[in-house]
């Protein structure tokens, strides 16, 4: 198959977290299956621009990548140069797959393979979430899905849900999920179980204390509000911090650490990646993700592979899996009840290494990318024949 991956930002802009690493995983897979995969994306990373060639083709792990430059509306990723290689180039594709909404690239995408009778699979990224919409541009995101978003999710040839909880969420907003799959990231595993051969070393300073572990972007969606007024619940233990900070959150989650008298037992190490992210992992008594909202969370994978217990929330969308494999437990997110679980959890050294256990072993035999794929491939095979 030719296939056609349209997402606003790419690698290298690894600050825009776990969506960036999943397209890229997914294309790689693809790309090693043997189909002809390229993707249409910008420049953009942060204030700044990756530093990229722009309008040629970049070869990564056998993706080929198009860069396009942002001149104006950065908020919306506004690229005329993409669009003009989408007019002239989306009729030479099986199909096309668009990662996120409310954004310029994957709603001119969709636009333009239905003109040119291609069809196209899109992929919400998490940002069809009531709640997330209510808290940030309530508004002009509901114009948006009323005016655009909603006319390319019924024209869709299939709507890709990382997650049951994502489906559900959209389904909420009211948009039909009838053509609609649910399948996971993947990880990327020969790279996690190769830092097994020895031990890693990492710059950060974890302290010698046990500790427990949040990895993700500093964002109010997060969650690290609740696992902070959850601390004082979990005596003699330490919390690392993992992340950037892109909205300048960090400086109020200092102060409520204060204000919980639990702020010398936080450490904000900034973010990590590669061997540090699995030292850390593989040092940790478990990861916590607390989120409010999480579309999926690549990490809790991450870390089951790395034989890190893990402690998510019902909202985040791993939560089924963190269940089924027995690799962690799924707390209440009401800081109290949230303290007392991580307590319960921490203080079974046996049953930690057990989750441990299971954990790389799920994640082994259902979540790698080659696995991940084959369901993709099938998925594409049906939206075509639609």
């Amino acid at each position: 198959m030719r296939i056609l991956h349209v997402v606003p930002s790419y690698l290298p802009a690894v600050r825009y977290g776990g969506p960036i690493l999943s397209v890229h995983g997914l294309c790689k897979a693809l790309a090693a299956r043997g189909h002809e995969v390229e993707v249409f994306t910008t420049n953009v990373d942060g204030p700044g621009d990756s530093n990229v060639p722009l309008r040629v083709p970049v070869d990564l792990d056998g993706v080929k990548v198009w860069y396009f430059p942002v001149p104006i509306f950065r908020r919306l990723y506004w690229s005329p140069k993409m669009t003009a290689a989408l007019w002239r180039r989306v009729a030479s594709f099986d199909i096309v797959h668009t990662h996120s909404v409310f954004l310029w690239p994957t709603w001119a995408a969709a636009w333009i393979a239905r003109h040119r009778h291609v069809p196209y699979v899109l992929a919400p990224r998490g940002m069809l979430v009531q709640y997330l919409i209510r808290r940030k541009n309530r508004w002009l995101k509901r114009l948006w899905i009323a005016l655009i978003e909603r006319h390319n999710l019924a024209n869709a040839a299939l709507i890709h849900f990382t997650s049951r909880i994502e489906a559900e969420q959209a389904e909420i907003l009211g948009v039909s999920v009838q053509k609609s799959c649910i399948i996971p990231s993947g990880i990327d595993l020969p790279s996690i179980a190769g830092g097994y051969q020895g031990d890693l070393s990492t710059s950060v300073d974890a302290g010698e204390k046990p500790f427990l572990l949040f990895v993700g972007r500093i964002n109010w969606k997060k969650g690290l509000d609740r696992l902070f007024a959850a601390l004082p619940e979990v005596p003699d233990c330490r919390l690392v911090v993992a992340g950037n900070d892109e909205e300048h959150y960090q400086p109020g989650l200092e102060a409520l650490a204060v204000r919980t008298g639990v702020r010398e037992r936080i450490s904000f190490v900034g973010p990590i990646y590669g061997d540090e992210k699995l030292a850390l992992l593989r040092r940790a008594l478990a990861l916590v993700l607390p989120s409010h909202s999480e579309n999926f969370g690549n990490v809790v994978l991450e870390a089951m592979a790395a034989g890190c217990p893990v402690a998510v929330t019902p909202e985040v969308g791993a939560a089924d899996i963190v269940r089924e494999s027995g690799a962690g437990v799924v707390l209440d997110g009401e800081p109290a009840k949230l303290g007392a679980g991580i307590r319960s959890l921490i203080a079974d050294p046996i049953a930690l290494k057990r989750m441990g256990e299971k954990g790389r072993e799920f994640v082994a035999h259902r979540y790698t990318w080659e696995v991940v794929c084959l369901q993709m491939e099938e998925a594409y095979k049906q939206a075509i024949a639609g």
